[in-house]
């Protein structure tokens, strides 16, 4: 047979996979992946690393709370329900 180029190769396979299955791959919503120099992977991989301990460490202390039924309620010793008991009330 004669030689094909690269793109019509391409071309006969998107066909043949059209051909196959009613699949379509996603579109692509994000730019292609890009080259990193080491610096910016270390610095994205430690700003991830932070970011999950921290969500970690949210999620460790939620589940102890709900374990321990420890109940975050909100402290007013000036609000309202302080008060009623110091009313003073004049029977007259």
């Amino acid at each position: 047979g004669s030689p094909i180029t690269t793109e019509e190769r391409r071309l006969r396979d998107k066909k043949h996979l059209n051909d196959v299955t009613a699949a379509r791959l996603p579109p692509l919503h994000h730019s292609p992946a890009k080259l990193l120099s080491i610096e910016e992977s270390i610095a994205i991989q430690i700003q991830q690393k932070e970011a999950y301990e921290e969500m970690q460490a949210k999620l460790a202390a939620q589940k102890l709370a709900e374990r321990l039924n420890i109940k975050m309620l909100r402290f007013e010793p000036e609000g309202e329900a302080s008060m009623q008991y110091r009313e003073v009330r004049d029977e007259d």
